[in-house]
């Protein structure tokens, strides 16, 4: 229990409540004739690909940045910097993972499975964007916006503008609170050479495109709202949302780490399962759709 425990730590499994209620969402308005239920099969085989998915990338990211991540203080502590995990017991765990979406993938449907190397070349190659591009978190957003995308894919079998308008949703939220996180390492990140907007800009200006970036969210989700169909009941969700970014935003601006950890996770976490609880109400109540779903 201890050693599953330590690689649950490794992989922040508990930032799964990021990614996964945007993916459980789109799977619930794909399956909306039955009431937003695909059936346990598809539920089960999405939740395995979405938690291998996100294994493997948050295994790939620690194992490209351990070099960095142990000249950090903030992060000097983790697990490979330290030893508490071998450098081949988390390439295990990564190779394994990839090995576990793609045959989850292989179950769901063939569109899927031929595209599932596509998404994990996607959230591998965000790990490397901050050697030589500031717009690293726009990478960040694209690796989990393809979550909501997979799920409806999983579902369905076809492409639909519900899932590409909520993910271009999720990257405008990746970017303002990667931004934002960001911010913690904005000096370490200058003396060494990574690439974020904060270390290009500063941490005031960064800030500002943060707040632009959720402001273009809550636009979107707008939208998305529309092309989905959904009712009252997703848009007082939407509000709640919006008050998470605006509170999300003024603890930004203190700059202190209880405040910035507050913003980063509490906020966000809240951010997504309202998003989830929301949609889910609304195709319990609206299981008729009146948008522009189809792609």
């Amino acid at each position: 229990m201890n050693a599953l425990r330590k690689y649950f730590e490794f992989v922040r499994f508990s930032h799964t409540v990021f990614a996964l209620p945007f993916a459980l969402a789109s799977m619930a308005l794909a399956a909306r004739p039955n009431r937003g239920w695909p059936g346990w099969r598809t539920f089960l085989l999405v939740l395995a690909a979405m938690v291998c998915a996100r294994t493997a990338a948050m295994g790939f990211n620690r194992i490209v940045d351990r070099k960095f991540d142990a000249q950090n203080p903030r992060t000097a502590s983790r697990h490979l910097p330290t030893g508490k995990i071998s450098l081949s017991g988390a390439w295990c765990l990564v190779l394994s993972a990839s090995a576990g979406l793609v045959a989850a993938s292989w179950f769901i449907n063939r569109l899927c499975f031929a595209l599932s190397p596509v998404a994990l070349a996607i959230v591998f190659f965000y790990s490397l964007t901050k050697r030589f591009t500031d717009l690293t978190h726009f990478f960040l957003g694209l690796s989990l916006a393809v979550a909501p995308v997979g799920a409806w894919l999983a579902v369905t079998g076809r492409f639909a503008w519900p899932p590409l308008v909520l993910a271009g949703a999720v990257v405008f939220w990746l970017v303002g609170f990667d931004i934002i996180y960001a911010t913690q390492d904005f000096e370490f990140d200058r003396k060494v050479g990574l690439r974020s907007l904060p270390a290009r800009l500063g941490i005031a200006r960064s800030l500002q495109v943060a707040r632009w970036a959720h402001a273009a969210m809550a636009v979107v989700l707008v939208d998305f709202g529309w092309v989905a169909g959904l009712g009252w009941i997703f848009y007082a969700g939407l509000a709640v949302i919006v008050a998470c970014l605006i509170t999300q935003h003024a603890l930004a601006r203190k700059q202190d780490p209880v405040s910035l950890n507050t913003a980063f996770f509490r906020m966000n976490a809240l951010i997504s399962l309202v998003f989830l609880a929301a949609v889910l109400a609304d195709v319990a109540f609206n299981p008729s759709p009146s948008g522009q779903s189809k792609f």
